[in-house]
């Protein structure tokens, strides 16, 4: 593949990738709920994990493989404590 025609993918895809995370932003600014902040940041975690990928693949290497893990984690991690929250909160209304 000529090196124009992937400069020109990479900006594309970059471009998408900013888009979504410029939008999951302004869910997590506006969300009526906490589940919609919940959503949108693991949205967000997710656009970080994918810019973390590409850039690997780009650039043909495994040095952000660990962030991208701990990232990973901390999505995880962040999703289980809001719907324990959210759930006792729930709970406790009844």
């Amino acid at each position: 593949m000529s090196p124009v025609v992937l400069s020109v993918i990479v900006i594309a895809v970059l471009v998408v990738f900013a888009v979504a995370a410029l939008l999951a932003l302004v869910r997590i600014v506006i969300g009526p709920s906490i589940l919609d902040r919940a959503v949108a940041a693991d949205v967000l975690l997710t656009e970080v994990m994918c810019i973390l990928g590409a850039d690997m693949v780009v650039n043909h290497h495994t040095r952000s493989l660990p962030v991208l893990l701990i990232v990973a984690a901390v999505g995880v991690f962040g999703s289980i404590s809001i719907a324990r929250f959210v759930a006792r909160k729930d709970d406790s209304s009844r």
